[in-house]
């Protein structure tokens, strides 16, 4: 069934030609093979834990579909490359900046082992500065909230997640919050941007400027000058916690919520629980340069890694494996040719 759907899904994946557009928005109006003689590469991190098997269960999917594409594969490495300072190495990244398209399983970092997290490493080596999640109600998966539609886009690039951290004196620990007007005008733009071509209504930017005024202050400064390039958005400014309480009591209020990297990481997650948990959320991160990375937003998960049998077919026990697998192919669909997802 699962196969079933996925084909008829892909039929039309790569029959809509769009006119590039220059710069920041490239990745979503590239012109991809109308023909299934024309193969697309991309890049594959079947990542750890489970990763290669619901990577392996994607391929399948993929094939059964028909889908002209070629998966470039590549693994994590056993140590650390030191041209990247972590076990991603160059050979991997510059498959994604060759390929310009990829998927990417979950992968895991050694928690406290002074390792450069794996996540952060392609974001900074990428420059993958949106990370976009579609947050909607699915057919037939009952939660608390059957008419979610909303989209979260996060500055994937600073913030509290810039990694600069050291000790001030013994017991006493520094961690630094970078804002840029670049990076806070660049994320804002392309909120406003896949509103504005995906039909959405309304943009909230989430902040905490009542008490952190310099750098989320100049994260809404920079939002408010974006906003007046698009009169016929509405804009609204929400506070983080606010927000957390209206999304649980209502999340039919937001349309696009567009926000620094710490708050992005907590309400993403926030959304994927309502409409059932991480594995029901798809992710793309964008980059300049035309670079698009799908990814599983679950965790590598390591103590049921081999002990799951990651099926494509639609009986009852599968059928959580099946909707993620779904998902994934749904939101490539959507990176490749930027239809309303």
């Amino acid at each position: 069934m699962t196969l079933q759907i996925a084909k008829r899904l892909t039929n039309n994946i790569f029959t809509t030609a769009r006119t590039p557009t220059a710069g920041l928005f490239s990745s979503l109006h590239r012109h991809y093979p109308s023909t299934s003689s024309d193969r697309i590469t991309a890049t594959l991190f079947p990542g750890d834990g489970i990763g290669p098997e619901i990577a392996e269960s994607v391929k399948q999917v993929f094939t059964a579909a028909d889908v002209p594409i070629e998966w470039e594969e590549h693994f994590v490495g056993t140590e650390v490359d030191p041209r990247t300072q972590s076990f991603v190495t160059w050979e991997s990244l510059e498959s994604v900046r060759r390929n310009k398209v990829g998927l990417k399983g979950p992968m895991a970092t050694p928690i406290g082992k002074g390792h450069r997290s794996l996540n952060l490493t392609l974001r900074k080596e990428l420059n993958l500065y949106a990370n976009v999640r579609p947050c909607y109600s699915l057919p037939g998966y009952k939660t608390r909230y059957d008419n979610v539609n909303l989209v979260t886009i996060r500055e994937n690039t600073e913030g509290e997640y810039s990694g600069l951290e050291h000790q001030v004196v013994r017991g006493v620990v520094e961690s630094l919050k970078i804002i840029t007007r670049q990076a806070s005008l660049r994320v804002a733009e392309y909120a406003f941007y896949y509103a504005k071509t995906h039909g959405r209504q309304r943009v909230s930017a989430v902040h905490k400027a009542n008490i952190m005024q310099k750098t989320d202050g100049l994260f809404l400064k920079c939002c408010r000058e974006v906003a007046d390039k698009y009169p016929e958005i509405k804009y609204e400014e929400v506070v983080i916690d606010n927000c957390c309480m209206m999304l649980v009591k209502n999340p039919t209020l937001f349309d696009v919520l567009v926000m620094p990297n710490l708050y992005g990481d907590i309400i993403s997650d926030l959304c994927a629980g309502l409409i059932g948990g991480l594995g029901l959320t798809p992710s793309l991160n964008i980059g300049e340069g035309g670079i698009a990375l799908a990814e599983a937003v679950h965790g590598s998960a390591p103590d049921i890694a081999g002990k799951v049998s990651i099926n494509t077919t639609s009986s009852s026990n599968k059928r959580p494996k099946c909707v993620r697998i779904y998902l994934l192919l749904i939101f490539t669909k959507g990176m490749f040719n930027a239809e309303p997802l």
